[in-house]
């Protein structure tokens, strides 16, 4: 077996996904957490209809218990410390655990209980230790993230020159499909997955018109079914025989010229929700796709990363830019003050760029639009 070139590694090492599924808990979210179990949280902070007893369901994520407790979701570190002496770790909430909201003295406090016989029973605030076998809570839906876990990479504008590259469909196919055979030229090695990519687009900043990466749009992936080599042909010239591979899933049909690359993980982090640093700033670059704006549950990208701070948990507003006006009475140019439109949570952080899912939003988010502290 061949071993894996130091090409291939170095475009693994790219690719990973920059989040840990064991995600840390920030010095700032557990200074926060410490201060509210010590006294709560004020009642004005609270959700308005704030269950008194919640039981955690199979399919809940973070983000829904957060918005179920309070105003502000992404508020985690407030959520988490009002059962600090329960739950030492947010990322380990789990489906069956029951949920006990006490208020007193105009605070509130949130403990883990757990319902007695058939329920009817006085209800302990103590802990009481439980077997659970489901995985702890996400921060949001998979079906949502896990996609573009994969999908949405960034790549320095060389990453993908010496890469692999598709060459031609057989039975001289222009256009492959899945379940079809195409040839591959460039060195394989051990790698068995690959995700195809088209051409990357450059990534520019709204704000200074700098490329910050390259997205390359997802095609699909594809199995190596048999190695090439190399041979000559009947004069003596040297051949080269491409590998072979077997398209699986696919976003759009292949094409020659498609690149490939080795193919990542899909498992979705555990990181909680939280908000972003209060001099937090930014704009949104593109929307993820062909769309020219976007709604709850799409993706767009942002021209912040981790150089500057940005983090996958991180909660940041979106906002959009005051439009000016002229006074009718006396000619004066007036400039409206900038209007919030939505949340964005981000998921996936790469050097100089993050995407984000939008949560929230009154409006169409637009590239351009501004990012802020929540």
């Amino acid at each position: 077996m061949l071993k894996k070139p130091l090409a291939l590694l170095a475009l693994a090492a790219l690719m990973a996904p920059a989040y840990a599924t064991d995600y840390p808990i920030t010095p700032q979210q557990r200074t926060t957490a410490q201060q509210v179990a010590q006294a709560g949280v004020p009642l004005a902070e609270l959700a308005p209809d704030a269950p008194d007893l919640y039981t955690v369901k199979r399919g809940d994520t973070l983000w829904d218990i957060s918005r179920l407790y309070l105003r502000s979701p992404w508020r985690w570190p407030e959520l988490w410390g009002m059962n600090l002496g329960a739950v030492r770790n947010p990322h380990l909430i789990y489906p069956g655990q029951m949920l006990v909201l006490e208020k007193a003295n105009g605070r509130a406090r949130l403990r883990v209980g757990q319902p007695v016989g058939d329920g009817t029973e006085r209800l302990s605030p103590r802990v009481r230790e439980q077997a659970l076998t489901d995985a702890p809570l996400l921060a949001l839906p998979r079906r949502l993230l896990a996609p573009f876990l994969t999908e949405a990479v960034v790549f320095d504008a060389d990453a993908l020159a010496d890469a692999p590259v598709v060459v031609a469909g057989a039975e001289a196919r222009v256009l492959m499909g899945r379940g079809q055979a195409a040839y591959v030229r460039g060195n394989v090695g051990d790698v068995r997955q690959w995700q195809i990519f088209r051409t990357p687009k450059p990534l520019v900043d709204p704000a200074t018109g700098e490329v910050l990466g390259y997205e390359a749009r997802h095609v699909g992936y594809a199995d190596v079914s048999r190695l090439g080599g190399s041979g000559s042909d009947a004069e003596g010239n040297p051949t080269v025989i491409p590998a072979t591979v077997v398209l699986g899933d696919l976003r759009e049909e292949v094409n020659a010229g498609d690149r490939l690359a080795p193919a990542i993980s899909r498992e979705v982090g555990a990181y909680a929700p939280h908000a972003a640093p209060a001099d937090a700033s930014g704009q949104i670059i593109s929307v993820y796709g062909d769309s020219l704006h976007a709604g709850v549950t799409q993706i767009v990208s942002i021209n912040r990363g981790s150089a500057n701070g940005v983090e996958p948990g991180h909660m940041l507003a979106i906002w959009t830019k005051g439009q000016t006006r002229v006074d009718p009475a006396d000619g004066a140019q007036l400039v409206l003050p900038d209007e919030r439109k939505g949340t964005l949570f981000v998921f996936r952080v790469f050097d100089r760029v993050a995407y984000g899912l939008v949560v929230q939003a009154a409006l169409d988010v637009q590239p351009g639009d501004r990012l802020s502290a929540p």
